[in-house]
């Protein structure tokens, strides 16, 4: 709940009924797929982290997904205090079987 409240779950954007049932839906989805993140890519401190320092150290990174030669990179400056964390987190879910 906590971190769900940290995600927005407090703040409604409207008064109308219907504008804060999307804004619930969103904020329930955003909260499972951060779990999802932290269950499935992650380990150690950041497998524990508060939404708000996963987004420092994930969504604040200068990063650049590149396409070509049927292959996906991720650039992360390797000045980045986080880059291995990120680049092992984006490894995993690579390596994660697709659905059938």
């Amino acid at each position: 709940m906590r971190d769900s409240k940290a995600g927005g779950l407090g703040l409604f954007p409207s008064q109308e009924l219907k504008v804060n049932q999307a804004w619930l839906l969103a904020v329930a989805l955003a909260t499972d797929l951060r779990a999802w993140l932290q269950l499935l890519a992650l380990e150690g401190e950041l497998a524990r982290a508060t939404p708000k320092t996963l987004r420092y150290r994930f969504l604040h990174v200068p990063a650049v997904l590149v396409h070509g030669q049927r292959r996906r990179r991720l650039k992360i400056p390797k000045t980045w205090p986080w880059a291995k964390e990120i680049v092992t987190a984006f490894a995993r879910i690579m390596a994660l079987p697709h659905p059938t």
